[in-house]
């Protein structure tokens, strides 16, 4: 039960990164089409802090679930 528990929450915290990229994206596109330099300045910014943000939660959690995976595989 709690394992199947911790990989469902890891699973579901993956997916939450993956949303917040996809926003950081979305975000970034949309910087582009935005008229005023101050107003653009500050979109960008703020999208690539949610992508780099985002991408690097997603990349720990996978990390960590093929660190307990190898140490299951190897307990038996």
């Amino acid at each position: 039960m709690f394992r199947t528990f911790w990989w469902l929450r890891q699973i579901i915290l993956i997916l939450a990164g993956c949303f917040f990229l996809a926003f950081g994206i979305h975000i970034l596109n949309a910087a582009y089409r935005l008229t005023d330099p101050f107003s653009f300045i500050m979109a960008f910014f703020a999208s690539n802090l949610i992508i780099l943000i985002s991408a690097t939660l997603i990349l720990g959690f996978v990390l960590r679930m093929i660190k307990v995976y190898r140490i299951l595989k190897e307990d038996g």
